[in-house]
């Protein structure tokens, strides 16, 4: 496999297209020659009475219409996490059977949103898509959003930018009108000793921005949701779900990019890994957040991001924004929380990274993302299945 760019915003958007057709990406075919799992039925033994069932809506929504009100609402970001979501979630429904949803695209977003970005793509032009679910007792909408941070601002000063992922969020809220916000998907895993397909759910984000948005008010700001306890009551068989097809998270036979650069040892039997839930006060202190960047980072042995943080994505401290500006105006606000699975495990630090075109630890995050960025996400749509189910 070729080096990727080192662009930050190219490398976030390989993943972020990572499983679409050409006709998604106007692209070339040859463009999208990988694809993500297509529609998959995972056979997922469901407790009796808690298996997800899709909710159509009838009549069809038009893209223009306002969201459908529920008592959860599911953000997720790219096509392998939404595939994830939509095989486990919504079961039987193709993403691309989702609901596009513009509502306000052009009159107020377009002009915040830099040319180039994925949500102005040919085919595209949505802000997100959609699908009601019902789990147990709980109407549950599932939204995968094509706005996201590192790819949609437009400078408006040295270090600042337009955000309007911000808005799609708040927009989201008020419609919707959920009890709590969960944003899932993919993440680089900090600590060395969490597992490919390992679920960090937390309810702290932090803001780690350093290029596009450094000199930003809130470049380093911290939120929490205290006001939320993580529900219990269906872990146990949430692990049991994890373990149906982790046997798709074995990797290569070799020496693998976590072992020491200069490892002389013989070829090693391909890791399988068994996913296992992280949850935030019981693997990792509580509220340890995560980690949300302008640039493309990942954990690695040497940087210590564990100890700031608990995994590394790209949007997440977005919500604790939102809602915290939220509760400071005095308005009713939705609790949150952060579900991510981890997509890389934590990089050896010793890599090379120069020259930058053969970065060798950012082609292993790549790398890793690109072939179990699926099935790492069927992980993280379990747990989100397991939290919602949890609830009273």
């Amino acid at each position: 496999m070729p080096a990727p760019s080192t662009s930050d915003q190219d490398l976030f958007r390989r993943i972020i297209d990572f499983g679409m057709t050409p006709e998604e990406l106007d692209a070339d075919p040859a463009a999208a020659a990988q694809v993500a799992t297509p529609l998959v039925n995972l056979g997922l033994p469901w407790p009796a009475g808690f298996a997800p069932t899709p909710q159509p809506m009838n009549p069809k929504p038009m893209p223009s219409d306002p969201l459908p009100k529920a008592d959860i609402l599911v953000v997720t970001w790219t096509v392998a996490e939404v595939e994830a979501l939509a095989d486990t979630l919504t079961p039987g429904t193709n993403r691309k059977n989702w609901y596009p949803y513009n509502r306000n695209f052009d009159a107020h977003y377009r002009p915040l949103i830099r040319k180039g970005a994925p949500s102005l793509a040919k085919n595209v032009e949505r802000l997100g898509s959609y699908f009601m679910t019902k789990i147990g007792n709980k109407k549950v909408l599932c939204v995968k959003s094509e706005l996201h941070l590192n790819q949609d601002g437009i400078a408006t000063a040295p270090g600042k930018a337009t955000l309007p992922v911000k808005d799609f969020f708040q927009q989201m809220i008020d419609e919707v009108q959920p009890s709590l916000v969960i944003t899932a998907g993919t993440a680089g895993a900090v600590f060395g000793d969490h597992q490919l397909g390992d679920v960090i759910v937390t309810r702290g984000a932090k803001f780690r921005l350093r290029k596009e948005f450094a000199n930003e008010t809130f470049a380093d700001t911290a939120y929490k949701c205290d006001t939320f306890t993580i529900p219990t009551g269906k872990l146990n068989d949430a692990q049991t779900l994890l373990a149906k097809h982790a046997a798709r998270l074995k990797e290569p036979d070799f020496g693998p990019p976590t072992k020491a650069y200069n490892w002389t040892g013989p070829l090693i039997p391909g890791i399988v890994n068994s996913p296992d839930l992280k949850i935030d006060g019981v693997a990792f202190p509580a509220f340890h957040p995560i980690l949300t960047t302008d640039f493309f980072e990942f954990g690695n042995s040497v940087n210590k991001l564990e100890t700031i943080g608990c995994g590394v994505e790209m949007g997440d401290a977005v919500l604790g924004q939102v809602v915290k500006e939220m509760m400071d105006a005095g308005k009713p606000a939705p609790n949150w929380l952060v579900i991510r699975n981890a997509s890389d495990p934590q990089i050896n630090g010793d890599l090379p990274t120069e020259p930058r075109a053969t970065n060798m630890q950012a082609h292993w995050a790549v790398w890793y993302y690109e072939t179990y960025g699926y099935w790492t996400s069927v992980s993280s749509s379990i747990a989100t299945w397991a939290v919602i189910a949890g609830l009273p």
